[in-house]
């Protein structure tokens, strides 16, 4: 038997070697098509990308036709470089220059030299097109924006690089691919599948007909069309309202999490990136330091949340059973802790749960969280209890929505203090600026909204989301996984009182809307920038959080304003006004938008943007042979949060 083993090893396996060339050389010749690319010529035929509507319908983003200006370096013979420059608008570097990064992309294979040219553009090339051999032109399906806002929500599309080519085989040198928003996000059901057409040339490289009668030719197949959960007049109104201000606003619909608006600012109109002028436009963008049109602050603007956080404060405290609705603790304008130290407020008498959060009482909430963290005999097991409460709200780390861009803010435990108090020591007094949102705690205005949702939805929430429907298919299912907090809903109750009362009696009084029934929380964060190694406090920043109506919530929110002052100066406004436009589709508080439109920020950023001129003006270098550098300006929010 072992005398057979060998010989049947090595016939086996010499039998499987001829089956595989046979069928190789035989019966598949994809190889061979491979082999013969020298007498074969790729044609692609590039599908419309699919369509993207709003929650209503209303089409935000379609197609429009554009050619590119292709190349195969090899084929090129006597081109009248003149003729050309002057035809397309180039200078003869630009020619040379990217010719020669043709060639080493592939001698032999297609290239973009041109991309993007509109129809007048591509007429004229087109006449012409005869006398340049070796260059062709590919037609391509662009962008058309039927809107004029929401760039951050759409991103936008951009040409491949290299790195992505050699990782990804579908894509070619000049391909198109979404870049940033719901295009990256959903960039294959977008793309579609783009055809392929093979050319079979003979030896004078003359094109004569179909490669093995189209047998492996395919046809094109365009993109899915995508519904956002965006509500476009929503959108639209908020950008308006940002107007001459920085900062984020983020409304979700709580029984669902999909997201009604994604506001930054300041921010651009998504149609001046596309044709000729894109690369000119996003360049000024990109170079913008100091506005930062390309930040989306709604998603990657990490702050402390200052008051609203007060919200979960009260709400672990009842959990832990600490405090119920009617402990009360005195404020006399402040709250002495900790050898003297003192955090002040704005609240003056006695202190329950429901005025502790309409007047926004630091006092309150400070000895809410010492007791929640007394609770337990070591703060480090205590702080841990405490975080976890928080980070079931969805808070502290990445929160899973469809869009490519964001931060996982900051929820601190104790690795935390252990790592910032190696040798120990720290305990409630020493970390009691968690209590009012402010110490460690940091959160985007994403998380923000999404804590409102979950407070209104009285304990669980849905990942935010931008995707309600992809024609042909079904989004994804964590959209509509139900995730539970810690705390048991019977605290969300009194909770929700307070931030009914807050807009009844407390500091968003003026701020009320006849006839719907708003809960909200006003915030101010103390701003502080550190400017050329120097801390530097500058204009507070303004945060407002709500839902509506107070029964059946329909839309939560979050505003952040940056160097906007006190919650209810300018945040508050626009939340009553978002949710007025949202619920109503029109405008009762005519005083509060007509305030809030002519409000501008422009001379406080102006200050900022000088110191940092400034600081780096300090930080060239003398040597007039170095580049010039510009330090780093690295903003700061923290000291203590009033209402």
């Amino acid at each position: 038997m072992r005398k057979l083993l060998l010989p049947s090893i090595i016939i086996v396996a010499a039998l499987l070697l001829v089956i595989r060339i046979f069928y190789l050389q035989v019966i598949n010749d994809t190889f061979k098509l491979k082999s013969d690319n020298n007498a074969i010529k790729i044609k692609y035929d590039y599908p419309e990308r699919g369509y993207i509507y709003d929650r209503n319908g209303k089409l935000l983003v379609a197609n429009q036709a554009s050619y590119d200006i292709m190349v195969i370096p090899r084929e090129l013979k006597n081109i009248d470089t003149l003729e050309f420059c002057q035809l397309l608008n180039i200078t003869k570097e630009d020619f040379i220059k990217t010719i020669a990064k043709a060639k080493i992309y592939s001698p032999r294979l297609p290239s973009v030299f041109l991309p993007q040219l509109n129809k007048s553009e591509f007429a004229a090339f087109q006449e012409k097109i005869r006398k340049f051999e070796g260059f062709y032109v590919q037609k391509r399906s662009l962008r058309d924006y039927e809107v004029d806002f929401g760039a951050n929500v759409f991103g936008g599309i951009t040409q491949v690089n290299e790195k992505l080519i050699a990782k990804n085989p579908y894509y070619n040198s000049g391909d198109l691919i979404g870049s940033q928003g719901v295009e990256e996000s959903y960039e294959e059901v977008l793309r579609g599948i783009k055809g392929v057409k093979y050319i079979q040339k003979d030896k004078y490289n003359r094109e004569i007909g179909s490669y093995k009668n189209g047998k492996y030719d395919t046809i094109a197949v365009q993109g899915e069309d995508i519904t956002l959960t965006l509500d476009a007049e929503l959108q639209k109104y908020g950008q308006q309202l940002m107007i001459n201000k920085r900062g984020g606003i983020v409304a979700i619909e709580p029984k669902t999490g999909e997201i009604l608006a994604l506001v930054t600012a300041p921010s651009y109109d998504p149609g001046i990136l596309v044709g000729r002028q894109r690369s000119k436009n996003y360049t000024l963008l990109y170079y913008d330091s100091i506005a930062k049109p390309l930040y989306d602050r709604g998603l990657l603007a990490e702050y402390p949340p200052g008051s609203p956080f007060k919200i979960l404060t009260g709400l672990i405290g009842l959990q832990e059973e600490v405090v119920d609705e009617q402990t009360s603790f005195m404020c006399h304008h402040g709250f002495s802790y900790a050898r003297g130290r003192f955090m002040k407020c704005h609240g003056f008498g006695p202190h329950q749960l429901n005025n502790g959060i309409y007047n926004s009482c630091n006092t309150y909430f400070a000895n809410v969280y010492m007791r929640t963290i007394n609770k337990y005999a070591k703060p480090a097991y205590a702080v841990d209890v405490w975080s976890n409460h928080v980070k079931s709200f969805g808070l502290g780390d990445f929160m899973g929505y469809d869009l490519p861009t964001g931060k996982r803010g900051n929820i601190p435990d104790s690795k935390t203090y252990k790592r910032i108090y190696p040798n120990g020591g720290w305990r409630s007094t020493t970390i009691i600026s968690n209590s009012i949102g402010q110490g460690e705690v940091l959160m985007t205005p994403i998380q923000l909204a999404n804590m409102m949702a979950t407070v209104a939805n009285e304990g669980y929430y849905y990942t935010p989301h931008m995707i309600k429907k992809i024609k042909g298919a079904s989004i994804d299912k964590k959209f509509t996984k139900k995730h539970v907090t810690t705390i048991d809903k019977k605290y969300f109750k009194p909770m929700i009182k307070g931030l009914f009362d807050v807009y009844n009696f407390g500091t968003a009084s003026t701020l009320r809307v006849e006839g719907i029934d708003i809960c909200g929380k006003t915030g101010t964060a103390e701003n502080f920038a550190k400017i050329g190694g120097k801390r530097v406090q500058l204009k507070d920043h303004s945060i407002f959080v709500a839902f509506a109506p107070k029964d059946n919530p329909k839309i939560a929110i979050a505003i952040l304003v940056e160097n906007g002052g006190f919650g209810a100066t300018i945040a508050g406004p626009i939340a009553s006004l978002m949710i007025e436009k949202y619920l109503r589709k029109k405008i009762t508080r005519t005083d509060l938008e007509t305030r809030v439109l002519n409000i501008s920020l422009k001379d406080r950023y102006a200050i900022l943007g000088g110191m940092k001129e400034a600081s780096a003006i300090e930080t060239t270098p003398k040597d007039p042979n170095l580049k010039k550098t510009t330090q780093k300006i690295d903003i700061a929010v923290d000291s203590t949060t009033q209402n």
